[in-house]
This record gives structure tokens, sequence and C-alpha cells, in this order.
């Protein structure tokens, strides 16, 4: 009888499985619950790489629409002039959010909607599509997460000053962050003001592989301008002030009333020294205070780490006592974008210091996803993305460590899987390895949260579709949904969102 009723249980199981739709090659063993009361889940995306529609309504060009539209710049000469058209089929995808049971939703405001010029004359019609996506979004019960800088800076900008290189940014940035806490604060609650500054600082600036695409390492040849030693301090120096400036406006003049909170969003690989010997072991410091600490420190201590001041020197600028004191504290919570894991070795040879003279080789820290003697994981489709999922509990906390534990919000993490154009769309929704990506980092992270102490209150998917990557392409699909390119833009459901929708039901 016992065995008999056993046998029952068991196969009501299997079948509430089948029924739900739930891959069986991955046990869930953890859920919404798990998780503290008010841990928020949601998905995130960009302006750029979502929205299409670059030509309409007003919206003025940017650099990355220039980039893009520039030979060799992306490798499958693609560009983001349509996207996934979210611009047009926003309502249709808050659907798909809410049918997930989602919480929350993180865009991008695009500042060329807003400003056409970066400056100047507001562009009525960019107010009226982002009050309708936010009205769409509460409306359905999903909370806006609005980033105000995700890389997309009006190209008139970058020709008439140079950009991020001016200190005359950080008082345009300040112009537009305060019409969009005028025009949607009485909504919006939770702002970002920039999305990973060290990448553009670095890929923009360093080794020219993103917008503006500057760089000296290969002058003349890949870049046409730039100065690597030097413009990617000079661009996160303005970045940081501009975000300091804006968080003094918000909280000043906005948050009183508006009862909102505000942060930045910063990226971090976690880093592992290739061998236990002292030299690698501080070279991984090293490397995660040029990644992480170059913008975090300043937030926290009003100052850069120690080691950048030592090996940059007089390359790096200078806080003065004002703007450290305005700069320290400007937060109220910080958003983690994290991947991946890597091993770093110290770079003793100065081999690359010699070859690039920039922001890699001051570090003095050689960084690479595997390493003589460590483990080899597994890998996903981007040659950087190796799948460690320990690696967010150990990034989690160090930042509880090392930086008093503040707020943090998980605002992107995820995998991608490749983009075969001989592939059919029923096995490219048969995502597996992406529902134990998530179940294993969801799983570290919670450690980290409730047996280490770490304050974390929310996790951002990258990304809810599948969408325009970069110097990727469309040859890189990141999304919950698989997009077909070739059919509409139609959006299908890969067994990941199964997977969440029964994860966040439960």
């Amino acid at each position: 009888m016992l065995e008999r009723k056993w046998k029952n249980i068991i196969s009501l199981i299997f079948m509430y499985v089948v029924a739900v739709g739930i891959p069986t090659c991955c046990g869930q063993n953890i859920s919404r619950g798990s998780f503290p009361k008010g841990f928020v889940f949601g998905t995130a995306s960009s302006a750029y790489q979502y929205e299409g529609a670059v030509n309409e309504d007003g919206r003025g060009q940017t650099i990355w629409d220039k980039f893009a539209h520039s030979f060799g710049k992306v490798i499958d000469f693609s560009n983001a002039d349509v996207a996934n058209d979210q611009y047009h089929l926003y309502n249709g995808d808050i659907q798909l959010m809410k049918d997930m049971g989602m919480d929350a939703y993180r865009f991008s405001i695009a500042w060329s909607r807003i400003y056409p010029n970066g400056t100047g004359e507001i562009n009525q019609a960019g107010i009226d599509h982002y009050n309708k996506l936010i009205n769409a979004l509460l409306a359905n019960g999903i909370e806006p997460y609005v980033t105000l800088y995700h890389w997309d800076l009006p190209q008139s900008l970058e020709d008439g000053y140079r950009g991020w290189l001016s200190p005359q940014s950080i008082k345009d940035f300040a112009t537009y962050a305060e019409t969009c806490f005028k025009e949607f604060g009485d909504r919006v609650k939770y702002w970002i003001t920039f999305n990973e500054p060290h990448t553009f600082a670095v890929q923009g600036y360093d080794v020219g592989l993103q917008a503006p695409g500057r760089c000296s390492i290969l002058l003349g040849t890949f870049c046409r301008a730039g100065n690597s030693a030097t413009e990617p301090y000079i661009v996160g120096h303005n970045v940081l002030l501009s975000h300091a400036t804006v968080v003094d406006i918000y909280k000043r003049k906005y948050q009183p009333k508006q009862r909102g909170s505000i942060g930045i969003t910063l990226d971090s690989f976690w880093y592992e020294p290739a061998t236990n010997t002292s030299a690698d072991i501080q070279a991984a410091g090293r490397a995660i205070d040029f990644n992480l600490g170059w913008f975090l420190e300043p937030l926290i201590r009003g100052d850069y780490p120690r080691s950048m001041r030592t090996r940059v020197g007089t390359r790096l600028p200078k806080f003065s006592q004002a703007q450290s004191a305005q700069v320290k504290g400007a937060f109220d919570f910080i958003g983690i974008n994290h991947y991946t894991t890597w091993y770093a070795n110290e770079n003793n040879t100065n081999l690359i210091g010699v070859l690039l003279n920039d922001t890699l080789a001051d570090s003095g820290a050689f960084t690479l996803p595997i390493a003589l003697g460590r483990p080899v994981h597994d890998r996903a489709n981007s040659i950087w993305l190796y799948i460690v999922p320990e690696g967010i509990r150990s990034l989690m906390n160090y930042i509880r460590q090392k930086y008093n534990n503040p707020l943090v919000i998980i605002t992107e993490n995820g995998m991608d899987d490749g983009n075969s154009p001989f592939g059919s769309i029923k096995n490219a929704l048969k995502d597996e390895k992406r529902i134990k990506y998530h179940n294993d980092y969801l799983t570290n992270l919670l450690a980290a949260i409730k047996e280490d102490g770490c304050n974390v209150r929310g996790y951002f998917v990258w990304s809810l579709l599948d969408n325009w990557e970069w110097g990727a392409g469309f040859s890189s699909r990141f999304g919950l949904y698989y997009v077909d390119y070739k059919d509409n833009l139609k959006r299908y459901a890969k067994d990941s969102v199964k997977w969440f929708k029964n994860f966040l039901a439960s």
C-alpha cells in the first residue's frame, strides 16, 4: 500500500513536470520563496539594443548609430536600426514579462529621444513615448527601473566637444537627467545613472572596440584618434563627476517628494589567482581594483584605489576636496552586472605594457578565462563568458567585506547561445544550459544572502529578448525569448521562460 502510494505521488510529479513544460534536465531546488521578502526579480534591456525606430519621432543620432554603420565594427555587419522594434512592440513585450511573473523591467531612456542634439530643445515625442511605456508597465504591475545612460551618447556632443572627454558633458548630462526626473519621477522610483562606465571607458577609449572607437593601440589602422594611456581615465573621471552631480540634484530637489532611489550600475568579473603564489593573489586584487574598484571605491571612500593611484600616477585625474566629498556616498544602491570569472596572473614581463601602454597594462595583471592546473569551466557562446556560478558569491562577499556591505542589486546576469543560420527554432528553444546557468547562479547568490549576510535585494536577467549585442551584432542570443529576425521579429518562449514562470510562481 505504501509502495503504491509513493508510485502514485511520483507519477503525479512527473505529470506535473510534463504539463508545465519544465525541462527535466535541471532540478529546481530554489524558488522565489527561497529569497527574502521583497526581493525583486526582473529582466533588463537597453534602448539602442531594443528600440529600433532610430529615425522616428525626432530621435537624434547617437555614437552607436555612427559606429555600427562604420565598416568592420560589428562582426556580422549588422546594426540596430530596427533591433527588436520595442519602440512599437512594447505592449506585447510587457505581457510577456507579466505572464512570466516578473516584478520589474530595467530599461534605458535614449538621451537623443529627449534631446536630439544632447542639449537645447526638448523633443516632446520622446517624452510622450516613455510616458506611455512607463504607464503601461505600471498598469501591468511591473516596476520600472530606468537607466539614464546605456552607452548611446548623442552624436552631436561627440562632434561638438568629444563627449565624455570634456567636462562640458557633466553639465549636459545633468540637464538631461533632471528633465527625466521632472517628467517621469512621479512614477519611476528606481533610477540608475550609468550602465557599466568601466566597459565603455575601456572598450570605447582604450581598445576602440566600442563607440566612439578611440584608441592609440592601433592608431591609424583600427582607430582614427585617441590616447589609450589617458583617455579612459579622463572619461571615467567625468562620468563619476556626472553621476555625483545628478545624484545631488535628485536628492536635493526630487527625492523628498518623489521618494525614489538612485544608484549606478557597475560591471565586474570575479578574478581568481591563477596560482596560489602571493604575486598572483595580489594580481587578482589589482584586476578587481581596475575593474570594479575604479568606480566603486570613489563612491565609498572618495578616491580611487591605492593600486590605481600608484600604478597610473599623474595620468589618473585627481578629485578636489569638494569633488571627493560629493562623490563619496553618492548612491542609494549599487547595481552590479556580473556574468563570469577569470584567472589573474602577475604581469611581470612588462610585455603587455610595451605593446599596449593602456589600462590593461597598468593593472599589472594578465587575465584569462583559463589557467594551467585550474578548473576549465563550461562556456557560453561568447568567447569571454565562462560559466562559474560560485563567482557571484565570491564577488558579493568581496563587496560586503571591503566596501561595508552596501545595498546591491544584480542588474544583469545571463548567458548567450549562438545564432546559427542552419539551426531550427524548435531546437533553439531548448535552452537547458541557460536554465542551469540561472539556477546555479541564483543558488550561489542565495547562499551569499542567507548564509553570508550580503545585502542583495534584486536580480535582473539579461535579457528578456534576444537582441542586437553591440560588436557581436545578431550573432549572439541572450534572450529568454527567441526573436525570429527573419519573420517580423516574432517572439517565442524558450524553455527558460517556463522555468522562470515556475520559479516565480512557487
